[in-house]
């Protein structure tokens, strides 16, 4: 089994090798921020990489930093991120570490919440830990960097962010972590910190980042541009066949396996049929592409409709049925979907942002290509 397909990088060069010949069961790390309780197809495909080790017999530790989410890690991003409540925080690690199982073997994985050791650490042992790095290593890492050189603050949580992460390692004793490319600073520092505790350091082996529908940047549920592995079927699908052509190679090579139609229509269909069968089973892709042949390419209305019944309000204020509907992320979004006139009322576009309540009464509201919802009074 190769273990490092796709790989980006494997550090230091041949330290896996020297790992494997140890002669047991190595321990493999994956961190997971519970920020977001969603697992969508590009976090799925670093949780197959993890899978490999664990068929290849190598013991699973998924870490769930409940604690570090605390903190909030600010990888990629221009700013500090918002902190959940505690009480989301931990509600959303639980159900994260329960899709995992759709991909991992429950019997044969760890699931440790940093909490466990984070949450010990006195005032001297946070020092003692901050010392294992310096400030001029962590501003090397390129968001830092780059909000440094901008005079765009930092605050002291985010810079003890990596080397939190990296003393999870130390805590659950780590042979290997792996990750995506954006958290490659945060895997290195785990081989800075751990000599500092008298561990051998982790070997890093990072992968590859899915682009998201847009296929633009990282599929990320905070764009908006995802895939959840729990989308209804439907969803899948359609979001798929949404994604543009130049993204086709990368999730093909990332996500199936195999030759694939010359064709980019057929192309993307044979990918979005595999992607939904793998999750809903080979009925519920049929099923999700018969409706998607219907509704998108045919233009038709689906056969169920849901109901969404009107509130009391009058005029009736369309973003706000709209997001409650869960047709749309936010309000903000379901304006602007308004005014691009991708809002239809029994198949016409939507005039304003209020109608009066009897003018939409029994009427069938259309949210895109594939939302669609009976009014009831």
């Amino acid at each position: 089994m190769d273990l490092t397909r796709h790989a980006v990088d494997v550090l230091p060069q041949g330290g896996l090798e020297q790992k494997l010949r140890l002669g047991r069961p190595l321990r493999v790390k994956l961190g997971v921020d519970p920020t977001s309780p969603d697992v969508h197809l590009g976090f799925a495909y670093v949780l197959d990489r993890l899978a490999d080790f664990q068929r290849a017999g190598h013991t699973v530790v998924l870490i769930v930093g409940d604690y570090t989410a605390r903190i909030g890690d600010p990888s990629g991003l221009s700013k500090e991120r918002p902190i959940l409540a505690d009480e989301v925080l931990d509600a959303n690690a639980q159900y994260f570490a329960e899709q995992a199982f759709r991909i991992l073997d429950r019997e044969q994985t760890e699931v440790r919440f940093n909490g466990e050791w984070l949450g010990k650490l006195s005032y001297a042992d946070t020092v003692r830990l901050a010392r294992t790095m310096t400030v001029a290593r962590l501003l090397e890492r390129d968001d830092f960097a780059k909000r440094f050189d901008a005079h765009v603050p930092i605050s002291l949580s985010e810079l003890l962010y990596p080397i939190m992460q990296a003393y999870d390692s130390v805590a659950i004793d780590a042979d290997i972590e792996i990750g995506g490319t954006d958290q490659r600073f945060n895997l290195l520092a785990g081989r800075d910190v751990m000599p500092q505790y008298g561990l051998e350091p982790q070997v890093v082996v990072t992968f590859p980042l899915l682009v998201g529908t847009d296929g633009a940047l990282k599929m990320s549920k905070s764009r908006g541009n995802y895939v959840g592995i729990t989308d209804p079927a439907e969803e899948m699908f359609g979001k798929v066949m949404s994604i543009p052509d130049r993204a086709l190679g990368q999730w093909w090579e990332m996500l199936v396996t195999g030759d694939h139609p010359p064709e980019a229509l057929e192309w993307k269909l044979e990918l979005a049929r595999r992607i939904t069968a793998r999750w809903h089973g080979e009925d519920g892709a049929a099923a999700a592409e018969a409706h998607f042949t219907r509704v998108v390419r045919r233009g038709e209305v689906p056969e169920d409709v849901p109901e969404l019944r009107l509130d009391g309000d009058d005029p009736v204020h369309l973003p706000k049925l709209i997001a409650e509907a869960g047709f749309a992320a936010s309000t903000s979004e379901a304006r602007r979907l308004i005014g691009q006139g991708a809002v239809k009322l029994n198949g016409e576009a939507v005039p304003a942002l209020d109608l009066p309540r009897e003018a939409l009464a029994n009427g069938l509201l259309q949210v895109g290509k594939r939302r669609f919802a009976r009014l009831t009074p």
